[in-house]
């Protein structure tokens, strides 16, 4: 891991540019593509909620269902690179929130298989509104790696929540008001 971390930044020292693909900004590159799902409120909600759902379930799915989600992400990714059409994707995103977030606010072991099925789907439009832009950007291949990597530290921002929340006193409470507080934006997102 250390290693890893020393390559990243060195990569930043000596590369400073890779974060940007035009100076005094974001413009489309690596920069943009990380701080998009930051910035994009929705898609921040969303992959958390994830994250923390994967912790809830436990087990080898603390990663498996973020893992599937990133997959999926891509897939969406490419469809709305290539164009094709899906029907509703920003309602499909604001439904994302809002079912991840009823998910956490249930506090219910759902089954995996049924997670990575919905996770998937909610993955796909997420992708899909990213790849459709992709094609207008300064660095398209730069945008979509800060994009994924973007969404993955989300996604363990959410694990290690939903990992601190089950090591003290009342903390599964306290993600269940959570999220019925995503669950609420979402159903405003869909109403909106």
């Amino acid at each position: 891991m250390k290693k890893i971390v020393g390559a990243l930044l060195s990569s930043l020292i000596f590369y400073p540019n890779i974060g940007y693909s035009h100076e005094g900004g974001f413009g489309g590159g690596f920069g943009a593509g990380l701080a998009h799902p930051v910035l994009g409120f929705d898609h921040l909600l969303a992959m958390l909620s994830v994250g923390i759902l994967s912790a809830q379930i436990g087990g080898n799915t603390i990663w498996t269902i973020p893992l599937a989600f990133v997959s999926f992400m891509l897939m969406g990714g490419i469809l709305g690179i290539n164009e094709v059409a899906l029907v509703s994707v920003e309602l499909g995103i604001a439904f994302s929130v809002l079912i991840l977030g009823v998910a956490l606010a249930a506090d219910k072991k759902i089954p995996v298989i049924i997670t990575i099925f919905f996770v998937g789907i909610f993955a796909i439009f997420h992708g899909h509104a990213h790849g459709t832009e992709m094609p207008f950007l300064a660095e398209p291949q730069l945008y979509a790696v800060g994009f994924i990597i973007g969404t993955a530290g989300i996604h363990i921002i959410g694990v290690l929540i939903g990992i601190s929340a089950s090591k003290i006193k009342q903390g599964w409470q306290l993600l269940r008001y959570i999220g019925a507080s995503i669950a609420g934006i979402g159903f405003h997102l869909i109403i909106s």
